[in-house]
């Protein structure tokens, strides 16, 4: 009984950690490369504006990435295309003096980034929203890029 058990807690306290998570998704680069050209876009919906939200870029890159930064610009728009916010960001992926690489690693030579995006947003009105990523950097090609993506959660008032 209790091996059967076993899987139900697992998935219980996986899903209780994350609660507050609305949308996350990533868009992977299958030559494990970010083209300029590409500009990766994720639609979320927000049917609740009573609470404030936080959104985070997530990246993925490797540990042969040539930068020691990325710049990237994300524009949010809501369902009538109108342009809510833009912003140019600069993120490092590598520590400034030693060059040993920043984030979280899975993978061994691949690191996930977190990057804070707008903290405590309020939507003022629910439907569906787009943010888009363009990347800034001065090739056209960064290579060791693997994904990229958007997480929204609610902020936890405790």
């Amino acid at each position: 009984m209790r091996i059967v058990a076993l899987p139900f807690l697992l998935l219980f306290v996986c899903n209780a950690c994350d609660r507050n998570r609305l949308y996350e998704k990533n868009t992977d680069f299958k030559q494990r490369h970010w083209v300029v050209s590409e500009k990766p876009s994720f639609d979320f919906e927000i049917q609740d504006t009573e609470p404030k939200y936080n959104l985070y870029m997530t990246l993925r890159n490797e540990s042969d990435y040539p930068n020691s930064n990325i710049y990237f610009t994300y524009y949010l728009s809501d369902s009538t295309g109108s342009s809510l916010e833009k912003k140019l960001n600069t993120e490092f992926l590598f520590d400034k003096k030693t060059g040993r690489p920043l984030g979280n690693s899975g993978l061994g030579y691949i690191y996930e980034h977190k990057f804070p995006l707008l903290e405590s947003y309020t939507f003022q009105h629910p439907g569906i929203y787009t943010i888009r990523y363009e990347q800034f950097m001065r090739t056209d090609t960064l290579r060791g890029v693997v994904s990229v993506g958007l997480r929204v959660e609610k902020v936890d008032h405790k």
